[in-house]
């Protein structure tokens, strides 16, 4: 199951308490003080892991307890730290303060980590407090108490390749021919109700990682349809696949809903709506693709792609399109998006 913002509460361990001992032994006299510190708690750690693809794994489990610190003992025993609790997320994962809003880290890399809850300290045993003038002294310290954080997770999917278009464009039969990704496909729109992520592999020398968004729809830069949902997930892709149905279902102009999804794009970030694109009309065993590649072409002044998923046809020189894009797009070349509500 697709999860992409969930919200969890993070109890970092406390620290042990630090002992107050004297040492006995026989024959030993004024053994003096021998009292352990305690034990430190363990931190809450949030770590990106390349191997998950969706917060499914947290949703559920809204409390993560790191482990407490163990108490100190005499003989001069410190007590065991506390195991700290890692959370895995996929990369590409926002951590978020949730009681003030800031961002604590965005985890894009595999093995990108932040500590949301730090672990109480252990407190001292009364070996600590001894002076030249207080050499049997019976304080010793509480351990400290561990952080408390509620956090929220939000997960913007990091992939070279987006594609868009309105509901049954064909956006998730291009996805599951190019790669080995096996999203559910239907003949009605609105079937792929969340992002599904394929790696492409092209040659033995290129690769790339593509996603299918889910089919936008009018007023999705305001939420309809899900929309923020969908939009979010496009944010990170270098390059933008708008992908137009020559025959729509509903019977609707190609050329109004390829306007109608870069209007979208353009009200939800301007910035996102400049990035690189390629035009790509799909169905092109219908009749009227060629006609409507030839009515893009003109209105739009760019380059028209025909390509079947069914037949295969134009998938081989798009992905070349696609690889040569990539190439001539350098990702710190990218502006950065502010983030969206």
């Amino acid at each position: 199951m697709f999860v992409d913002r969930v919200s969890i509460i993070c109890i970092a361990g406390d620290g042990g308490n630090g002992c107050s001992s004297f040492r006995r032994e026989a024959h030993v006299p004024r053994g003096g003080p021998d009292g352990g510190d305690g034990g430190d708690g363990g931190d809450v750690i949030i770590q990106a892991d390349r191997n998950l693809g969706s917060l499914g794994n947290i949703q559920g489990h809204h409390h993560w307890r790191a482990e407490r610190g163990q108490h100190g003992l005499g003989s001069l025993k410190t007590g065991r730290s506390g195991k700290d609790m890692i959370i895995p997320v996929p990369p590409g994962t926002l951590v978020k303060d949730a009681d003030h809003g800031h961002l604590l880290k965005d985890l894009q890399q595999h093995g990108d980590s932040v500590v949301v809850a730090k672990g109480g300290w252990g407190g001292r045993g009364n070996k600590r407090f001894a002076t030249a003038t207080n050499r049997a002294p019976r304080e010793c310290e509480a351990g400290h108490d561990g952080e408390v954080r509620n956090v929220n997770l939000e997960l913007k999917l990091i992939a070279d390749v987006g594609l868009v278009g309105k509901p049954n464009a064909g956006k998730s039969t291009l996805l599951s021919r190019v790669s080995r990704a096996t999203p559910e496909i239907a003949d009605y729109p609105f079937t792929t109700k969340y992002p599904n992520l394929g790696l492409v592999q092209v040659d033995i020398n290129n690769e790339y990682v593509l996603a299918d968004i889910p089919g936008l729809i009018e007023g999705a830069h305001q939420g309809a349809g899900l929309g923020h949902e969908f939009l979010k997930h496009i944010e990170r892709t270098r390059i933008i696949v708008h992908m137009v149905e020559p025959s729509p279902m509903d019977f609707s102009d190609p050329l109004d809903n390829y306007d109608q999804i870069r209007e979208e794009l353009e009200k939800y970030n301007p910035i996102l709506a400049s990035r690189p694109e390629i035009l790509v009309v799909t169905k092109a065993e219908l009749p009227d693709a060629a006609t409507c590649a030839e009515l893009l072409r003109e209105t739009s002044g760019k380059d028209v792609h025909l390509v079947s998923a069914v037949t295969g046809a134009g998938l081989p020189e798009l992905n070349r399109m696609i690889i040569q894009r990539l190439a001539e797009t350098a990702e710190d070349d990218l502006a950065p998006l502010p983030d969206n509500p």
